[in-house]
């Protein structure tokens, strides 16, 4: 994907197998058979994007990082691959001056440090939501991991980026806040002149959330706020100068809303 001379590369760390049931406890698989498998499960990929402005080398998201986190039949995550994927991409970890993690939800984090807590990407400042560093780092009643706590907890405070406002990272490159999903939830803006691509992280979970706005993600924290946001979010996608991508969309393909009377999405 190119943003003018930005360069987005999709990379995958690992897989989401998600019930219906994780979108709410109304939902099934019925009519949705292009989403969910003959088992009644839907296969998406646990994503990272690396962007390339010309002077800066940024990593959205770190994945889920070398672990399996099975919750039984609503949800199983497998990742470790963003590695090889970085590799391929011609990209060392020490070679990222950025990261942004949309939220710290445990498959969006899992690669800012290792087992032992030592940093992945040493020379990278760390950009996230200040209000899921309260949430998440500061509360132990929370789910995350004790090395990624650790981790956060021991770096540099120069090198943690907290952001409560839209915010610029690098020239191209912005954050804007989107709540809902967890309380700092953010996204990012690649831009460049009129064109725009939105990296959405979990604020959009799948592009079937368009035609059906009472699909929640499980671990939506205010689902009345993350509603509100999707919508805002999906206004922004109708035109042709701005596509989108989820970490978790099919292929972590981009794409826009086609507006009118029935809106639909075009990836």
């Amino acid at each position: 994907m190119k943003v003018g001379e930005i360069d987005i590369h999709p990379i995958a760390d690992g897989t989401f197998r998600a019930s219906p049931g994780y979108f709410g406890d109304h939902v099934t698989a019925h009519g949705h058979e292009d989403f969910f498998d003959r088992h009644g499960q839907a296969w998406m990929p646990i994503g990272t994007f690396l962007v390339r402005t010309g002077s800066s080398v940024v990593l959205v998201d770190t994945g889920l990082g070398p672990d399996l986190h099975d919750d039984g039949p609503e949800r199983m995550l497998v990742g470790g691959q963003l590695p090889v994927g970085l590799r391929a991409a011609g990209v060392r970890p020490d070679e990222i001056d950025v990261v942004i993690c949309t939220h710290l939800h445990l498959d969006h984090c899992g690669w800012l440090f290792d087992l032992a807590g030592r940093p992945v990407f040493p020379r990278a400042d760390i950009w996230f939501g200040a209000a899921d560093w309260e949430h998440f780092v500061l509360d132990p009643r929370s789910r995350m991991l004790d090395h990624i706590r650790h981790g956060l907890l021991g770096t540099d405070a120069a090198r943690l980026r907290l952001v409560s406002r839209d915010t610029t990272v690098v020239p191209g490159i912005d954050v804007t806040m989107t709540p809902g999903h967890t309380p700092g939830h953010l996204s990012v803006v690649v831009s460049s002149g009129v064109h725009r691509a939105l990296l959405l992280g979990d604020a959009i979970t799948c592009p079937l959330q368009l035609e059906e706005p009472t699909w929640h993600a499980m671990g939506d924290i205010d689902p009345q706020l993350a509603a509100q946001v999707r919508e805002r979010l999906f206004r922004e996608l109708e035109g042709d100068t701005t596509y989108g991508a989820g970490a978790h969309f099919p292929e972590l393909q981009f794409g826009r809303v086609m507006a009118g009377e029935m809106r639909r999405w075009i990836g």
